[in-house]
């Protein structure tokens, strides 16, 4: 079973709905995007095509800066309405576009708050994921994000995991997992690959051995 919420009304647990493939740079900066402005300008949302366009390639408050064009946001919102992560809203003077991400992955709005930074800044350390979410969730303390990062990371399906210390740092960082390695920039991603490469031959060694004391057993008999 899929980790879930309480339903408030019946106490029963909804599993959280992933999406089916890993997404791409441009999707998650388009739910990076609309999460962000319905919890810090709620008065604008949901966006119309040309906000979340400015929003997607804002300056501020992005890692890399983005110029996605009308095509490369339009066509990311398709893709994630066939994921059922966005919804197209109509009504008044222009069509309007919102998330799904509440109900789809069964989050909180700590827990969605912390999505948000990483799927805009990409990895982050929980003291800079504190330091960057004063508009979108009021955190306590480092270990209120710490807590909610390891709820989100521990469940059947995760949406996060901790990664190496960049040199000079104390804390570990976190990304989020719908588009894979994609947070990570390829110079981390070689380096980081080092451990698992490692953690698979030692697990095929086990095998083969296990397989050589099978066949002694046999020839033996």
């Amino acid at each position: 079973m899929s980790y879930s919420s309480v339903d408030d009304l019946t106490g029963d647990r909804k599993p959280r709905r992933m999406p089916s493939r890993e997404l791409e740079a441009v999707e998650i900066r388009v739910l990076g995007s609309l999460a962000e402005k319905q919890m810090s300008t709620p008065e604008y949302y949901p966006l119309t095509l040309n906000a979340l366009i400015a929003a997607c390639n804002q300056k501020s408050n992005r890692e890399p800066v983005m110029e996605a064009s009308e095509a490369d946001v339009q066509r990311a919102l398709d893709s994630l309405q066939e994921e059922k992560l966005t919804w197209k809203v109509v009504g008044g003077r222009a069509v309007r576009w919102e998330h799904n991400l509440d109900t789809a992955l069964q989050i909180d709005p700590a827990s969605k708050a912390v999505l948000t930074l990483l799927f805009l800044r990409g990895a982050q350390t929980p003291g800079e994921l504190r330091g960057r979410s004063d508009r979108l969730h009021p955190f306590g303390s480092i270990s209120e994000v710490e807590e909610t990062l390891q709820r989100l990371a521990a469940s059947p399906d995760p949406l996060v995991r901790e990664i190496a210390r960049r040199p000079g740092q104390k804390e570990s960082r976190w990304m989020h997992i719908l588009s894979g390695a994609a947070g990570i920039p390829l110079a981390e991603r070689t380096s980081e690959s080092l451990p698992l490469r490692i953690q698979r031959l030692e697990e095929q060694i086990t095998a083969l051995l296990e397989e050589m004391n099978a066949l002694k057993a046999k020839l033996g008999e």
